[in-house]
């Protein structure tokens, strides 16, 4: 978006001297779902590879307001995944390549926003996230991600996927830029019915150090178990030198009676399943790259008013389990992903559950009998609606970035970002730079 980022450019050198944010004058990227006016809005699909709007979706106009050049639109995945995709192929713009071996995908679904920050070509970026699709290209390519409470940003103007599950959230090499980034993005919104209408502001240097030094931890040591051979050792360094800073942990351990993968698949599919009806019936959806997508989404059609309700039930019995689990800890600890990125050109569904596969791993799922521990965490956090940080710990053996996550209570984001933050001025994981 070279004219837009000119002018806008241009704007800030002109009000540099009235300058209120760490922003101004700051360029990003913004995922193709979020609708920006000089450029398509494809949602990474063909169907809609010519597709404009005449206005900024609500978080473009707030960072416009806070002197943030909007640089670039940035690749995705194909209706950010909705019906479940095989190959990372599955976009218009092709595979997100990973910026630290070309031949490695990046994630989904927010797969350019983790290639632009990774590489440089953008300070920060705009993912979004219904199950895993800011945790995974942060993991993958090594950068930092916060996946917001549900109703912090306002969704206007971007793409919906899934009502009760989607989340705009930046993506930066630090937490502390996430947090600049999060601190304009959020607010309250009259476009929006579903914001929530709190604002971010980050922890001052005094009152963040407290926090972090009371901080309780709770993770399951059995998370490891599940990790691949190359991310296994530096998953354990990272989580090693975040308790050296956080020196009170416990075991905490999500519930095993709950069908998470199941849920998130049930809600999210009948949703877009609604949501992109009219391209389905109308046979336009058979323009999908991926025959798995196309299915998926025709599949979901069927999906039953008595399972989506159940999903949604069981959905508040999760909510009032974390609830529960949160007066014995602060955060919950694990793998942002259990293995490095995989090949470009992998079948994603062949993959194990947690070694890098996009379906999580679900107690009862098909697999080793290996005690789940936390590896659902990101399916369950979504459902909850309940905020992550994801960041970077390390390198697998293959040389490939690793990382972890943090989960906390509803609007607990001050907190992540202290904790990240220190763990960052502790550690230069996020300070590393691809070569290529």
């Amino acid at each position: 978006m070279r004219e837009r980022a000119l002018a806008e450019a241009r704007r800030a050198d002109r009000t540099r001297a009235s300058a209120r944010t760490k922003l101004h004058g700051v360029p990003y990227g913004a995922k193709d779902l979020v609708a920006a006016k000089g450029a398509p809005t494809t949602w990474g699909a063909p169907p809609y590879k010519d597709q404009q709007f005449d206005e900024d979706a609500t978080v473009i106009t707030k960072l416009g307001r806070a002197g943030a050049v909007l640089a670039a639109k940035l690749a995705m995945v194909e209706l950010a995944g909705g019906g479940g995709y095989r190959y990372p192929s599955a976009s218009l713009q092709g595979p997100g390549r990973n910026p630290w071996s070309l031949d490695r995908w990046s994630g989904g679904s927010s797969s350019g926003s983790g290639s632009a920050v990774a590489a440089g070509l953008v300070p920060w970026a705009i993912g979004s996230e219904t199950s895993g699709s800011i945790g995974t290209p942060a993991a993958f390519c090594g950068v930092t991600g916060i996946r917001p409470t549900y109703g912090l940003i306002s969704r206007h103007g971007a793409m919906a996927l899934s009502w009760t599950l989607d989340k705009l959230g930046p993506m930066a090499r630090t937490a502390e830029d996430c947090g600049i980034a999060l601190q304009a993005m959020a607010g309250p919104d009259p476009a929006d019915a579903t914001v929530s209408g709190k604002r971010f502001t980050p922890l001052a240097a005094r009152a963040a150090a407290t926090a972090v030094r009371h901080v309780r931890l709770g993770f399951a040591e059995e998370d490891l178990d599940h990790a691949s051979p190359e991310a296994k050792r530096a998953l354990e360094r990272g989580i090693a030198e975040l308790r050296k800073l956080l020196p009170t942990a416990v075991r905490a351990v999500l519930p095993t009676d709950l069908p998470y993968g199941p849920m998130v698949g049930t809600v999210f599919g009948a949703e877009s399943a609604t949501i992109f009806g009219e391209l389905i019936d109308s046979g336009r959806v058979d323009q999908l790259i991926d025959r798995r997508q196309v299915a998926g989404l025709k599949a979901a059609m069927d999906i039953r008013a008595r399972d989506y309700l159940q999903a949604q039930r069981l959905r508040t019995v999760l909510i009032e389990r974390f609830r529960e689990l949160f007066r014995d800890v602060d955060v919950l600890l694990a793998p942002a992903r259990v293995s490095t990125a995989p090949p470009i050109d992998a079948p994603l569904d062949n993959r194990p559950p947690g070694a890098g596969s996009m379906a999580a791993a679900t107690p009862g799922a098909p697999g080793p009998a290996k005690p789940p521990g936390n590896t659902a965490l990101i399916p369950a956090g979504n459902l909850a609606g309940l905020p992550a940080i994801f960041f970077p710990c390390g390198f697998g053996t293959d040389g490939l970035p690793v990382g972890l996550q943090l989960v906390g209570p509803p609007f607990s984001e001050a907190l992540l970002v202290a904790i990240v933050a220190a763990y960052q001025r502790e550690s230069d994981h996020h300070r590393k730079r691809p070569k290529t």
